[in-house]
């Protein structure tokens, strides 16, 4: 599973100091390539001695994906719009 290298949504509850702390997220709607874990929480949540991870990723048409699982050596994560995206997502 890629490490989340860096997370630039300050908002979200998993993370700290631009490190996600979330055991493993969730990326994409088969359309939009956004962090599906992103909750955004007064206080911070997830496990501060792990690094987040992708557990899946629906983007099926995005280069690292194989069979809807994230090969990429690791992913950014930042805020689009007003949502949290996966900013590594390169389509096909």
């Amino acid at each position: 599973m890629p490490m989340v290298t860096i997370c630039q949504v300050d908002e979200c509850a998993y993370n700290q100091e631009s490190t996600c702390h979330a055991l493993a997220i969730t990326v994409g709607d088969s359309q939009h390539a956004r962090c599906d874990t992103f909750f955004s929480y007064a206080g911070k949540g997830g496990d501060a001695s792990a690094v987040g991870r992708v557990g899946a990723c629906k983007m099926s048409g995005c280069r690292y994906n194989t069979a809807l699982e994230c090969q990429a050596p690791g992913i950014t994560v930042g805020a689009v719009w007003e949502t949290a995206d996966c900013l590594t997502y390169t389509s096909r």
